[in-house]
């Protein structure tokens, strides 16, 4: 298939706006699919996370044909955590079809995901996905689409952008409302004369930048990217140069593969523009050179945006350590935490000053969180530290700087005050607000990410459920201060065992239990939130004395309030700087960082010296 049949499209869209879903009809339309083949719904979210969450994490290559053209199509993450993702990804397409629901518009995602690709020159198809929803509004997401691109800084060729409008549940796309809603045809047609076919040079010596980096457990480190240049093929001799032109490896391209529907299939040769996937190397990481000998200097890698948030993973060194995990030594952890920075390149690792620990820094809590609970069902025991924002200084003022977020807010009316109150105690600016239809209004802060920690749970339940809050990171900002952190203390316990219901019905008048009867416990080990400011020590294994008098009522049910039980992010973004949360394949406890109640003593007046 000659370069002038290729096209080369990421699909860019906020978290569950649908791409994923329009992708799956693609896929069907074109006859990737056998008539009788049972594909699961989600087909690119193959993770396991993924399909759980209901989020694209990874990003992942997939191909399509339609008249004998070749539609090499990206799916790229849709939360602004993994936008380390896209940001590479952007440099292996030509075009980008924009996917913007049709009662939300585009959301801070999309902005983010949208102003890199503009800025790469790459060409839009806007879909306006979902306009049979009931509250869609597609002629005012055009006209906000519109206002979005011109922000962004999009030339007049990028403002020209054709549209259509999609369900892509029900698997149609047409250029107007009124079309006749039958399939996917005219979004095919569409990227075909709209998207340019890659121009790149086949008779120069080959080179492919590494894109993507995962692992197979047939063919081991499978590098994917766009062959930028050249030919490859089968059994030629290459070599894979760092963005420096340090020379790491050289060997044979043993393992050549295109992608063919969802599967990456072994071809003999592949030429400039297409994308491809190469097995065998044993050093070759994101975002090195692999090319012919004879290529003199590497390919431009892509700047990507530094983390803004770092955590400590250490080992696990609590009484119940080695109990529920098989993996729980630092040699272990390190190795691991090192492997996925190798593949995924906003996740940056270093040795922590600590002992067997180690400084983990990424783009936002749920990133980190996802890998936690990847280890997690990996078989490792770890256990995390409170995230902290990573500051920076200005080089022309020297004033001491913090990542700064936008939060996109959509709430009912009843509850604008309430949000708008908590938000100014986190130091957020209100930037404006307005009615967004439906008896709810549209908030936007600029915000500290550390105001940020710790704040969802409380927005959900200060809105009942009902709000909606989408976050971006807007560059960096002086430093705001102290922010207020969590009011109330914890019940901790004193006594190793198992928590016991008698000794737990007393406990339930001192705040929220996070425990239930029956639970291992331990010295250190939070058991609760205190309903008061400050710690208190308690004993959840006492048992009920034990008598021979028989009084009525003495017997009555001792109920207990159902646990309060805590996702992993929840527990992160929970605990402050003296507490961890332990996590094995089999639970997340929250703890103290001394377990000991007389070193923790010694640790605070440590801290209010050194504070003073």
């Amino acid at each position: 298939m000659s370069t002038t049949n290729i096209r080369n499209i990421a699909i860019i869209a906020h978290v569950d706006h649908g791409k994923t879903t329009l992708v799956d009809q693609l896929l069907r339309q074109s006859g990737a699919f056998r008539d009788n083949q049972q594909v699961a719904e989600r087909a690119l979210d193959r993770n396991d996370l993924e399909r759980e969450r209901g989020i694209t994490i990874l990003a992942k290559c997939t191909s399509v044909v339609w008249n004998g053209n070749r539609i090499n199509i990206v799916d790229t993450p849709g939360h602004a955590d993994f936008g380390g993702e896209v940001e590479r990804i952007l440099n292996m397409v030509d075009g980008a079809i924009v996917l913007v629901d049709a009662a939300e518009g585009p959301l801070p995602q999309t902005k983010f995901v949208v102003g890199k690709a503009l800025a790469r020159g790459l060409r839009p198809i806007v879909v306006v996905n979902k306009v049979d929803r009931q509250d869609a509004r597609a002629d005012e997401v055009h006209n906000e689409v519109f206002d979005l691109f011109a922000a962004m800084g999009a030339d007049d060729d990028q403002l020209d952008f054709p549209m259509l409008y999609a369900s892509g549940r029900q698997g149609w796309a047409d250029m107007t409302m009124d079309g006749p809603r039958k399939d996917l045809s005219a979004m095919f047609e569409l990227i075909l004369s709209h998207i340019p076919a890659p121009k790149l040079d086949a008779d120069a010596p080959f080179a492919m930048a590494a894109t993507i980096l995962d692992y197979d457990n047939f063919l081991g480190r499978v590098l994917t990217g766009r062959l930028e240049q050249g030919r490859a093929r089968v059994n030629m001799p290459l070599k894979v140069m760092r963005p420096d032109g340090t020379v790491v490896e050289t060997g044979r391209l043993s393992k050549l593969m295109s992608f063919r529907g969802l599967d990456r299939v072994p071809v003999e040769e592949a030429e400039a523009g297409d994308i491809i996937a190469i097995a065998g190397l044993a050093e070759a990481t994101v975002p090195d050179t692999i090319c012919a000998p004879e290529q003199a200097v590497p390919l431009p890698a892509t700047p990507v945006d530094p983390p803004t948030l770092s955590m400590t993973f250490r080992i696990n060194d609590g009484p119940l350590a080695g109990r529920e995990g098989k993996k729980v030594t630092s040699r272990q952890i390190r190795d691991r935490l090192y492997r996925e920075s190798e593949g995924n390149i906003a996740i940056k690792v270093k040795d922590s000053e600590e002992a067997e620990a180690f400084e983990v820094s990424g783009r936002g809590e749920l990133q980190l969180g996802v890998l936690i609970e990847q280890m997690r069902r990996e078989g490792f025991e770890l256990a995390i530290g409170r995230p902290r924002v990573i500051t920076r200084r200005n080089e022309e003022t020297g004033a001491r700087e913090e990542p700064m977020e936008e939060a996109l807010i959509d709430v009912d009316e009843a509850y604008t005050g309430s949000v708008v109150e908590k938000m100014s105690q986190r130091k957020g600016e209100l930037r404006d607000m307005r009615p967004s239809g439906g008896g709810k209004t549209r908030l936007t802060f600029l915000i500290p990410s550390r105001g940020l920690i710790g704040y969802h749970g409380e927005f959900l339940t200060d809105t009942r459920g009902t709000g909606i809050m989408n976050r971006l990171f807007a560059g960096y900002g002086p430093w705001k201060g102290p922010i207020e952190g969590r009011r109330n203390g914890t019940l901790i316990s004193n006594a190793d065992g198992e928590a016991i219901h008698y000794a737990l019905f007393y406990l339930q008048e001192r705040g929220t239990l996070f425990v239930s009867p029956g639970d291992k416990v331990y010295e250190g080990l939070i058991l609760g939130e205190n309903s008061r400011p400050g710690d208190l020590d308690v004993n959840p294994i006492k048992e009920k004395k034990l008598t021979n008098i028989r009084a009525a009522g003495k017997d009555d049910a001792m109920l207990l309030v159902p646990p309060r039980k805590m996702s992993l992010e929840q527990a992160i973004a929970y605990i402050e700087d003296d507490e961890l949360v332990e996590v094995t394949p089999a639970a997340v406890r929250l703890r103290k960082r001394f377990l000991d109640p007389n070193a923790r003593k010694r640790a605070e007046r440590r801290s209010e010296e050194d504070a003073a």
